[in-house]
């Protein structure tokens, strides 16, 4: 049977639709006491993390991958997503399954970056996390850059040109 002509289950049309709004994301489907991970998500997800590799059935004669671990496991699997430099989006269960009519209602309510995750887990000690953000108007600039594991931050308005000298004596160090 071809690819195309493959019947997905009422979830797996649900969580298709979740991954084609972040394609280049791991999208951690909530799924009860668990977070999954499907198709090629889950074959990068069990690589990384260490866990097992599955398959699921996906309507007639269709099986999908499968990579999961428990809802409660999260605070030691999603930094080793990030670190490995995946962005990841969190999928949730947004209504609760015993009031539920059909399929349980999803959405991601966060995606996870490396510039974002500021978890004590993740922050080491020996290096900086930086985040920064720069606007132009006309001949002038202003910036900021924000250390997110100590809070600090550093803001200017400044010529182009003296903006050019200040990164290039910033990325020097």
């Amino acid at each position: 049977m071809s690819k195309s002509t493959i019947t997905a289950t009422p979830l797996m049309k649900q969580y298709m639709d979740v991954k084609s709004k972040y394609p280049d994301t791991i999208v951690l489907f909530r799924m009860g006491d668990f977070y999954e991970t499907f198709n090629k998500d889950a074959k990068v997800t069990s690589r990384i993390l260490g866990i097992v590799l599955t398959k699921r059935a996906n309507g007639k004669a269709a099986e999908v991958d499968l990579a999961g671990f428990p809802y409660h496991a999260l605070d030691n699997y999603l930094p080793k997503l990030v670190r490995a430099g995946y962005r990841v989006a969190i999928c949730e269960q947004v209504e609760d399954p015993k009031f539920a009519k059909g399929i349980v209602k999803r959405e991601v309510i966060e995606v996870v970056t490396p510039g974002t995750l500021t978890s004590d887990q993740v922050l080491s000690q020996k290096s900086n996390q930086y985040m920064a953000s720069v606007v132009f108007e006309k001949d002038v600039a202003g910036f900021a850059i924000f250390e997110s594991s100590t809070g600090g931050i550093f803001n200017r308005r400044v010529s182009i040109g003296k903006l050019n000298r200040l990164l290039e004596k910033i990325l020097s160090k």
